[in-house]
């Protein structure tokens, strides 16, 4: 979790936190998704509402979405802004969807992630984030966490860089790009 002081080099054991949500590792999520089909990957930092539901359905649909596609609903379910939702309540509203929708084509995961509002630079280490957790594809939003101006208030980044980039970047990443 975040904390003031991090350590580099090889790691030799590591226990897992304990935490509300469960998480699979990359290795568990290959494991548990079609190998021979496009995972489009919906990633937020916020409770689940219509409009995310209607958003990551519609995607299977997207025009380099292959047929009998699946989306991979994986939300960042680490701390956050002090003014955000926390993140065991997220978990929650995405459990609740889940029950109710019971839809094949949709798989459920979290990510034990905090959002650091990077704007385009953090869409790029989103698909990498997904790729490595067996996706193929990867919403990408409008004003994907933007943040606004310390000193003006107004948004910092452009309500589009992030597709922008994402999409400049899709090839190299081996990643496609699904804006939305």
């Amino acid at each position: 979790e975040r904390n003031h002081t991090y350590i580099g080099g090889k790691i030799s054991v590591v226990g897992t936190p304990k935490r509300v949500y469960p998480v699979e590792t990359p290795a568990e999520l290959f494991a548990r998704l079609p190998a021979d089909k496009d995972v489009v990957a919906f990633q937020c930092r916020n409770p689940i509402h219509r409009a995310h539901y209607e958003l990551f359905i519609r995607s299977l649909d997207a025009p380099n979405v292959g047929e009998g596609a699946v989306v991979l609903v994986h939300p960042t379910c680490g701390p956050t802004q002090e003014d955000d939702i926390d993140g065991v309540v997220r978990y929650k509203t995405y459990e609740v969807l889940k029950a109710e929708l019971n839809n094949p084509r949709v798989f459920w995961a979290y990510l034990p992630y905090s959002m650091h509002m990077a704007g385009p630079r953090e869409a790029i280490q989103h698909m990498i984030l997904r790729k490595n957790h067996a996706c193929t594809h990867f919403i990408v939003g409008r004003d994907m966490a933007g943040c606004k101006s310390s000193l003006t208030g107004e948004d910092f980044y452009g309500a589009y860089d992030a597709q922008y980039m994402a999409k400049s970047h899709a090839a190299e990443l081996g990643m496609q790009a699904v804006p939305s």
